[in-house]
């Protein structure tokens, strides 16, 4: 959003680690628990972008939906809406949204903002078709105020970005070498695809396993994309995924994982398992770019919160 000269004038987060990564990057120390800030507290704001925990939405998570105490978060959001009124929210969830308790969240969730004045659009959108080699298929909800409808001007509108899908590739970003200790050394690796006769697409390109082949127990091509990058999750290819490299079968760097996740190398996170967690947790900053540029009649700067 800074990059479309927008001013931000609010950040928050529950995560120190990720409040002190901000701080380094953006040179601001963003406000703890949202829950805890009134309202009257958060600077005016013309655009309020946000998300709320996908865990309690992923499909490797409970699933528990608003009832989660993560979940239930968008109500956060909701109250600080209705108190500032900004003429747009940009919000950002997992696909699985869409379907938890029969689609009752994603009604929920469109009921509630019509109540404070609201029009919601939602879209499925997988950064693969962005120029972003990850798979990573996210809803973006755009709420737009309805009174900026009819106030006699053209007013608000938004229609999905067109997909690009530019011809990039995990192996455009892979580092030449990386330390041993990314390197899967295993009696069970099973290759299955010889990587001559894999042909480059805009997805992972699964070409084997390790042990069962389980959740982070799959291999995939550098001639495709990277899986979902993910906070959490299971097996010796957690957060990262498994590929088939020319050193051998290993987990991504973290500097890859920025790549993959849009971000330049120069983008600082936290040490060790933090910062893949936080890469894991992002927004891919190129498609919030690209959501927020297909939205019509925006004024030339308005302010933003997040």
């Amino acid at each position: 959003m800074e990059k479309r000269r927008l001013e931000c004038v609010f950040s928050s987060d529950i995560d120190l680690y990720a409040r002190e990564s901000y701080k380094l990057n953006f040179g601001e120390m963003p406000s703890g628990d949202i829950t805890e800030i009134p309202e009257k507290k958060i600077p005016k704001h013309d655009i309020l972008c946000g998300g709320f925990p996908c865990q309690s939405f992923s499909i490797s998570g409970k699933q528990g939906g608003i009832s989660d105490p993560r979940g239930r978060l968008f109500y956060e959001i909701l109250r600080i809406a209705q108190y500032h009124k900004p003429c747009i929210l940009i919000l950002e969830n997992v696909k699985n949204i869409l379907s938890i308790n029969g689609g009752l969240v994603v009604k929920t969730i469109e009921a509630k903002l019509n109540e404070i004045g609201y029009d919601l659009h939602k879209h499925t959108l997988n950064s693969s078709y962005f120029g972003v080699p990850q798979a990573r298929e996210r809803v973006y909800f755009v709420a737009l105020r309805k009174d900026m409808r009819t106030s006699g001007s053209p007013g608000l509108d938004y229609a999905p970005p067109r997909e690009n899908r530019a011809d990039i590739f995990l192996k455009d970003v892979l580092e030449e070498e990386v330390d041993d200790d990314f390197i899967i050394r295993r009696d069970d690796i099973n290759i299955v695809k010889n990587e001559e006769n894999i042909e480059y697409k805009l997805k992972p390109i699964r070409v084997g396993t390790v042990n069962k082949g389980g959740q982070g127990e799959r291999i995939y091509s550098p001639k495709g994309h990277a899986v979902t990058q993910s906070a959490y999750g299971g097996g010796i290819g957690a957060r990262t995924g498994l590929y088939n490299t020319r050193q051998g079968v290993r987990r991504l760097t973290v500097n890859e994982c920025k790549r993959v996740m849009g971000f330049d190398v120069s983008h600082i996170v936290s040490g060790g398992i933090q910062g893949y967690q936080q890469l894991g947790n992002a927004v891919v900053p190129d498609m919030v770019g690209y959501v927020y540029d297909s939205i019509k009649g925006v004024s030339p700067k308005p302010l933003y919160s997040i």
